[in-house]
């Protein structure tokens, strides 16, 4: 190996500390600080993801990329190497000044949403989103003539690395054209089963907190590399030592919360497992969301909805809610941690629902950046979205476009890994307990430990070694497969 390499890696470590440091910030932006802080915030982070941006568009990097090729590399190593140059390439792409606008628009949006949301004004905060959008634009534009695709997927790529619109509208419409049978399904199944008792609160915010961590604790969270704290919108951070979560509590209902808290250990779960050998180079981050959102979705969906979980559970949270009665019972609380609605909020949606919400957002967004539909209409389309493809109508804009951060923080393109991820979720578990056939029997006794070493061995500890097909086929023997997901929603919602 020759120094170009070498060059190369102290390079990206000191890019990753300094990624390090804006996740930190942006924890901290959401979770603690002071509201008059913001404008100081907004311009710390713009400064570093401009430090960011020249460590990566550095011209000297382009022959030091040339001159590692010849170097002799192990597999670990090329792998690294191609992942410097994807995201080398996403960085030429962009000049620094359009960095510094983006990140200071995003930043001065988000910060107006929190506003805008609980007072449901679209209008407010409209123009702000429209500096956003035709700040997105442009990025896209402009990745997408290096990177050689469409807009849409050049901001695809920053989320999931290789995803493809024709790959996605496969998966999606093929899931869109069934959900309604499978929807009207569930509810006719459920509906012909005696209702659930719901607990009567209210659940205070600290039995909530003290039900969550030990649940946390179970599933492998390490609080001396992490934290659980409370923001707007529920969020896992920080960095794979230092893993931040956070949640929104609810004393009328603990589930939201708790079943939040349970998504984001998922993703904490993750972080902590990436392979430690290679912290602050880009073949030991995650692969991509859609493997990042098939953890928390396994844990939160695919496990923790289970009747097994369920069975190991109910007993705390009656400890932690001082519950007695039907219906703290495990099979009451199964049922009711399974109910299928038709809602307005993506994030409290079950999981047999979610999907169409997430390809809503996937469709929005797609016409957006292609300026096929305006911001002004944004709240039309949306209802009329909601109501093609779950029969339901927001009645206010808090309850519609104005729900999710991620637009307002300059998230585009991140939507469709959600049920990308739900699909690789339920692939993975099938492959685990096929693989290990008593990690149901484990997670009934709150041992996770089985469950754990295999995602560690099988996705955890890959890093971004391979792409995302590849540590799917790897784990499961095949491609990503919709009719994997559809067995599953069948065996748990339509079974009499």
């Amino acid at each position: 190996m020759t120094g170009a390499y070498a060059a190369l890696e102290s390079r990206f470590k000191r890019l990753g500390l300094v990624n390090e440091a804006v996740a930190m910030l942006n924890w901290d932006t959401a979770a603690m600080m002071p509201e008059g802080a913001a404008g100081a915030r907004a311009e710390q982070l713009a400064e570093l993801k401009v430090i960011a941006h020249e460590l990566l568009a550095d011209p000297r990097l382009a022959d030091l990329l040339d001159g590692a090729a010849s170097d002799g590399l192990d597999d670990w190593q090329l792998a690294n190497l191609n992942e410097m140059r994807r995201l080398w390439l996403h960085a030429t792409a962009v000049p620094a000044d359009l960095v510094a606008a983006y990140s200071r628009a995003c930043s001065e949006c988000e910060m107006a949403w929190r506003k805008a949301r609980p007072a449901n004004d679209f209008a407010s905060i409209r123009p702000l989103l429209q500096r956003v959008l035709d700040l997105t634009r442009e990025v896209a534009a402009a990745k997408a003539s290096k990177l050689g695709v469409s807009p849409y997927e050049a901001l695809l790529d920053q989320f999931e690395p290789g995803g493809r619109i024709t790959e996605i509208d496969q998966l999606f419409d093929h899931l869109a054209a069934r959900l309604p049978a499978l929807i009207e399904g569930a509810l006719t199944v459920q509906a012909e089963q005696p209702a659930p008792r719901r607990p009567a609160g209210p659940f205070p915010v600290e039995s909530q907190r003290h039900a969550a961590r030990r649940l946390m604790d179970r599933l492998g969270f390490e609080f001396d590399h992490g934290r659980l704290d409370q923001s707007l919108h529920p969020f896992c951070g920080g960095t794979p030592d230092d893993v931040r979560i956070t949640t929104r509590y609810d004393e009328a209902d603990f589930a939201r919360a708790l079943m939040g808290v349970l998504h984001e250990t998922g993703h904490a779960l993750y972080e902590r497992g990436l392979p430690a050998a290679w912290r602050r180079q880009p073949v030991g981050e995650a692969r991509g969301m859609s493997i990042h959102e098939s953890q928390s979705l396994l844990v939160e969906m695919q496990v923790c909805r289970s009747r097994e979980f369920i069975e190991f559970a109910a007993p705390i949270l009656r400890v932690c809610f001082d519950g007695n009665g039907p219906e703290w019972s495990a099979d009451n609380l199964y049922r009711l941690g399974t109910r299928v609605a038709r809602s307005l909020i993506r994030v409290d949606a079950d999981e047999v629902t979610y999907p169409a919400h997430v390809i809503l957002r996937y469709r929005l967004e797609r016409a957006l950046i292609a300026d096929e539909l305006e911001l002004v209409d944004l709240p039309e389309a949306w209802s009329e979205g909601m109501e093609r493809l779950l029969a339901v109508t927001p009645p206010d804009d808090r309850q519609g476009c104005l729900q999710d951060i991620h637009w307002y923080d300059g998230a585009w393109g991140y939507f469709p890994t959600y049920t990308l991820g739900a699909m690789t979720a339920a692939q993975l578990f099938d492959a685990a307990k096929r693989a290990v056939p008593g990690i149901p029997a484990a997670i009934a006794h709150g041992d996770f430990a089985p469950l754990l070493a295999w995602l560690r061995a099988n996705v955890h500890g890959l890093g971004s070694r391979f792409s995302a097909r590849e540590i799917l086929v790897r784990a499961t023997g095949k491609p990503l497969d919709a009719a994997v997901f559809e067995h599953h929603l069948r065996a748990r919602y339509l079974a009499a």
